[in-house]
């Protein structure tokens, strides 16, 4: 299955993202960790990256879309991906989709978790981190046993700069802003599919299971 998966900050995409790629046998790619792999690697591609990233500008679309395609190219990537990142324009959409084509590739579904704007900034305000192990905690869904203090080695938990609600908030609107136009485009495809994100994870996961099982007969 070849998969896209959009869903805001705090959605729990991640989390649902590894029961997927485990129970249909896909890889998870993520033009985030691509780069920095590159980067770290000293890559042809990775030092045309570096000379955008180091300038705090964003890097070329047509270069994202190289790695991806050398990504693609790879034997771990024949039973299928999520593809997690990218796109996030309608640009980059219509740029993938060019380079699946080339490679007589399909879409077989887009993937959109929907959690309502209350709920996650009270997922994302609630978080805290260790600043020693890099643990994280959540104060509703998974607090440490000691209050303000992490399991592993004791350290005092804090609050990160991007997880108070003004910043939270900001995140938010620009998701929603860019997001929507994408959403649109698949949906007018009929390759978007919305799952509701409220609930145990598990049950989640059992909405996005079915409609996987769906597609995955059809």
């Amino acid at each position: 299955m070849r998969l896209i998966f959009l869903g805001p900050p705090g959605s729990g995409k991640g989390t649902q993202s590894e029961f997927i790629c485990k129970d249909f046998h896909i890889v998870q790619l993520s033009t985030g960790d691509l780069l920095r792999y590159h980067r770290k690697n000293g890559t042809e591609l990775g030092k045309k990256a570096k000379e955008f990233m180091d300038k705090g500008e964003l890097v070329p679309d047509d270069l994202i879309i190289e790695i991806i395609r050398n990504e693609l190219k790879k034997k771990e990537y024949s039973n299928g991906f999520l593809l997690d990142g990218f796109p996030r324009t309608i640009t980059q959409a219509e740029a993938l989709d060019k380079l699946l084509a080339e490679l007589n590739l399909h879409l077989d579904a887009v993937l959109v978790l929907n959690v309502p704007t209350e709920e996650l900034i009270t997922r994302l305000t609630a978080r805290r981190t260790c600043p020693i192990c890099g643990k994280t905690y959540h104060l509703i869904y998974n607090p440490p046993k000691v209050d303000g203090k992490c399991d592993l080695d004791g350290g005092e938990l804090y609050q990160r700069s991007d997880d108070n609600e003004e910043t939270v908030r900001n995140r938010l609107e620009v998701y929603e802003k860019q997001t929507k136009p994408l959403i649109d485009y698949y949906q007018s495809k009929g390759l978007a599919y919305f799952i509701d994100g409220i609930g145990k994870i598990e049950d989640i996961y059992s909405r996005l299971k079915a409609i996987l099982d769906s597609i995955k007969k059809n």
